[in-house]
């Protein structure tokens, strides 16, 4: 199975200037109060934390970072295939446990599992 951070900075290179373009757009102002915003993503083997500033930009980082607005626990192999092909419909089946700490993190997840193939 991939590494889980390369796996995540594609996905922050493919997201970072779809929430730039948001920003600045008529929306912008609801989409920044969602902002900042931090998933921590844990495998059986590793975590990594995927962070969206203020500015929407995103970076990604090794481990977990302290109070993040989602965590998402899962198997390697559902995490590398959701973030690989983020389509569900090639993701096996398996357990998926997803807490949300704030409700700003409840808000983002909802609207963005599918795009991550969650």
């Amino acid at each position: 199975m991939a590494p889980l951070v390369p796996l995540l900075e594609k996905v922050a290179h493919d997201l970072e200037p779809q929430v730039r373009a948001q920003l600045g757009g008529f929306f912008g102002g609801m989409v920044r109060a969602y902002l900042p915003q931090t998933w921590v993503f844990r495998t059986e083997h590793e975590a990594a934390s995927l962070t969206v500033d203020r500015a929407g930009a995103v970076t990604v980082a090794s481990g977990t970072v302290p109070s993040p607005d989602v965590t998402i626990e899962t198997t390697e192999e559902r995490l590398t295939k959701a973030l690989a092909t983020r389509s569900r419909a090639h993701v096996p089946p398996g357990t998926l446990q997803v807490t949300t700490h704030t409700s700003k993190g409840k808000t983002a997840f909802d609207y963005l599992r599918g795009r991550l193939g969650l």
